[in-house]
């Protein structure tokens, strides 16, 4: 029986993937808590009295996220309002059964839910938007309104941040794609902690160091109650190849994960190069935050209207239509 390398007396209940140390459930759950309060504090993710808006899917990362803000701002006394908020798609079958997780982790956690459709913000469900563009770009419609979806909820119930689930696992994915696009633009922001300090709703990411893995075994050990179903369109998405890769490498080098985003946060650009020229605005339309006149959001509702859900998709210059 190997005892946990940490307090020598307990039994080793796991081997942590990024550094190998073997720890029992006590000391795993402190260690994993404690590199997150350490991430908030080093990059100052949060200032005493703000209403923090936590992106409540019903999954794992953001169920732990739940739970691991809720110890952090209780043992640390943080004096953060902590609001779920979720946003409802429209996909039969998947979102409507999470939601129903969120729900119960609102009387688990104490914490207020409010939830946002996209039927009530946009006039389409994702099942409806599927059914007439199909499972092709789907997720481009999904990821422009759900972001949109959640800056207007969380100014709705007045929040200062929104807290994201996003892991270790996520920002390596992200940072792959947007160097195999070569989108240096993105490239040069995806590795970002906080993101969206221009606008009046920055985003917050405390898991960015976390490995996937590890989030699975927290709520495991924890017994947290999370909804593990994979959205129903999710097969479709190029970030599944990102996926897939990743994990390829985390079996050769398990540290290849923390690799790839230190060396997103070490890449610089050079003068203006993949530098979008335009200043961030607000749209016409909507008056989201957005660099160009119409935002994405309203130009891929117009296709959708237009019955031309290929308008907004892509660089299409505006005007063009």
């Amino acid at each position: 029986m190997k005892l946990c390398a940490e307090c020598r007396e307990r039994r080793a209940a796991l081997r942590r993937p990024r550094n190998g140390s073997e720890l029992c459930k006590e000391c795993f759950y402190l260690a994993l808590e404690t590199e997150v309060h350490e991430t908030i504090v080093r990059t100052q993710l949060f200032r005493r009295g703000e209403r923090v808006a936590l992106g409540a899917s019903g999954g794992k990362d953001s169920t732990v996220l739940a739970h691991i803000l809720t110890t952090l701002n209780a043992r640390h006394d943080y004096g953060l309002d902590l609001q779920l908020l979720s946003i409802d798609e429209g996909i039969r079958g998947y979102r409507d059964d999470s939601l129903e997780t969120v729900k119960r982790n609102e009387r688990q956690y104490g914490i207020p839910l409010t939830v946002c459709s996209y039927k009530d913000l946009y006039g389409w469900t994702m099942d409806e938007i599927v059914a007439q563009i199909g499972t092709k770009n789907n997720c481009t419609f999904c990821g422009v309104f759900r972001r949109q979806a959640l800056d207007r909820g969380a100014a709705l119930i007045g929040a200062d941040k929104i807290a994201t689930g996003h892991n270790a696992d996520d920002m390596a994915e992200t940072v792959l794609l947007n160097f195999l696009r070569a989108d240096t633009a993105r490239l040069g922001r995806c590795h970002s902690i906080i993101t969206g300090q221009e606008g009046s709703l920055p985003r917050v990411k405390p898991l960015k160091y976390v490995y996937e893995k590890e989030i699975v075994m927290y709520a495991y050990f924890k017994n947290l109650d999370y909804f593990s179903t994979e959205c129903t369109y999710s097969p479709f998405a190029a970030r599944g190849l990102a996926r897939e890769f990743i994990k390829d490498l985390e079996l050769a080098r398990p540290r290849a994960i923390i690799d790839l985003i230190q060396a997103a946060e070490q890449f610089r650009i050079q003068g203006d190069v993949g530098r979008p020229p335009s200043q961030p605005g607000t749209c016409s339309r909507c008056g989201y935050l957005s660099s160009q006149k119409i935002c994405k959001a309203c130009l891929l509702l117009e296709g959708l209207e237009k019955g031309r859900p290929r308008l907004g998709i892509g660089r299409v210059k505006q005007g063009a239509a």
